[in-house]
C-alpha cells in the first residue's frame, strides 16, 4: 500500500492507495491543518495509528523547490528530507515531490466534469501544457511531449517579480514595496495576496467598507476565506472585497498568459489551486480572458489556447499516480 499525501501551507491532505484500485480511489483519506503540527511526521504517525493499515511506501508533494531529495516548504517552517522521512516512520521508500509537479502528474487522469472550462480553443496536439495554481502561495508547472508521454516539469515561476499592466497595479506595487523588498506575483496572486489586495484598495481610499463587514475581516483568522464569501455574495455589500476579487482574477489572467508565452503552451493552460474553485462565478464574465489575450501580436494565438480550472483535487491524484508508478518493476 502506498501512502500519498499532498503537503501545503495552510492543509495536509494523506491518503492510502493500492495498485488495483489506481490513483483516484483512495482506501481512506483525511485532511490535517498543517499549522496544527510541529512536523509532517507527527501528522502521518497520527494519521498511520488510526488508520491501521499495511503502507510500505509514502510519495508526498510539498509546497516548495525539492532538490535533492530534500524540500523546505516556503509558507511553513518544516525541512523535510527523503531519508529522514523513511526512518522515522519506518517505510521502504519515500519520494518527495514539487506540489505542481504533482498536479502535472494528474493532468492524464483528468476528465471533463474534473475541469471548467474558460476557453475552448483549439490544441495543438503535442503542444506544451501549462499549469498555475494560486493556493496558499502560487505555484507554477508545465508539461512537454517526448512523443510518447507528456513529461511534468516543475517551477518556481510564481515567485517572479510583480509586473503590473494597469494604472491601479502600479499603484498596488508602489504600496508593496513600502513593506517588502521583493514583490514577486505570489504577493499578489494567493492566499497570502489577497488581502494584500484588499489592504491596498482599502488604505488608498477606495472605497468604505461597512463596519460590520470591517470587524468581520479584522478578526478573521483566514481573511482571504472571508474576503472571498464576501466579494462573492449577493447584493455586493462590499466594494472592496469584491474589487479585491475583480483585481485578483485579471493579474492571474496576466500571469497565466505569461506562463503560455514562457513555455509556449499551445496545447492549454490548467488553473488549479483552491481559490479559483471557491470562486468561480468571478470567472463567469468576460474578465479573465480579455486579459488573457491581451498581448499583443501574439492575441490571436492566446485566443487559441484552451483554458480550463481543474475542479479536484488533483495535487493527491497526481502524487498517487506517480508514487503507484513507481512500484511497477
Amino acid at each position: 500500500m502506498l501512502l500519498a499525501g499532498d503537503i501545503g501551507g495552510t492543509k495536509t491532505d494523506l491518503a492510502v492507495f493500492t495498485p488495483e484500485d489506481g490513483p483516484r480511489r483512495p482506501v481512506v483519506q483525511e485532511r490535517f491543518q498543517s499549522g496544527d503540527y510541529e512536523s509532517l511526521e507527527a501528522i502521518v504517525h497520527e494519521f498511520l495509528d488510526k488508520v491501521n493499515l499495511p503502507v510500505t511506501r509514502a510519495c508526498f508533494d510539498v509546497a516548495g523547490p525539492v532538490v535533492a531529495g530534500r524540500a523546505k516548504l516556503t509558507n511553513l517552517p518544516w525541512m523535510l528530507d527523503e531519508e529522514v522521512l523513511k526512518k522515522d516512520l519506518n517505510l521502504e521508500s519515500v519520494r518527495l515531490l514539487n506540489d505542481l509537479e504533482a498536479v502535472a502528474h494528474a493532468i492524464p487522469h483528468l476528465g471533463e466534469s474534473d475541469l471548467f472550462s474558460i476557453n475552448k480553443g483549439q490544441p495543438v496536439s503535442g503542444g506544451a501544457l501549462a499549469i498555475i495554481a494560486p493556493g496558499t502561495g502560487l505555484g507554477e508547472a508545465f508539461l512537454t511531449w517526448d512523443g510518447a508521454h507528456y513529461q511534468p516539469n516543475p517551477s518556481e515561476g510564481g515567485h517572479g517579480n510583480f509586473a503590473p499592466t494597469t494604472e491601479l497595479e502600479i499603484e498596488l506595487l508602489r504600496y508593496l514595496l513600502k513593506t517588502y523588498d521583493h514583490v514577486s506575483f505570489e504577493r499578489v496572486c494567493s492566499g497570502i495576496g489577497i488581502p494584500n489586495i484588499y489592504n491596498f484598495l482599502k488604505d488608498s481610499g477606495y472605497a468604505k467598507e461597512p463596519p460590520e463587514i470591517e470587524a468581520l475581516i479584522e478578526q478573521a483568522e483566514d481573511k482571504t476565506k472571508i474576503i472571498s464569501q464576501t466579494g462573492l455574495a449577493p447584493g455586493a455589500p462590499s466594494k472592496l472585497c469584491s474589487t479585491t476579487l475583480d483585481l485578483f482574477v485579471s493579474i492571474l489572467a496576466v500571469e497565466t498568459s505569461n506562463l503560455v508565452m514562457k513555455v509556449l503552451a499551445t496545447g492549454g493552460v490548467f488553473i488549479g489551486g483552491g481559490i479559483p474553485m471557491h470562486i468561480l462565478p468571478k470567472f463567469k464574465d468576460s474578465r479573465f480572458m480579455e486579459t488573457f489575450i491581451k498581448k499583443g501580436r501574439f492575441t490571436d494565438m492566446l485566443m487559441r489556447v484552451p483554458v480550463n480550472i481543474i475542479t479536484t483535487s488533483a495535487n493527491l491524484i497526481g502524487t498517487a499516480s506517480y508514487g503507484l508508478e513507481l512500484q511497477i518493476p
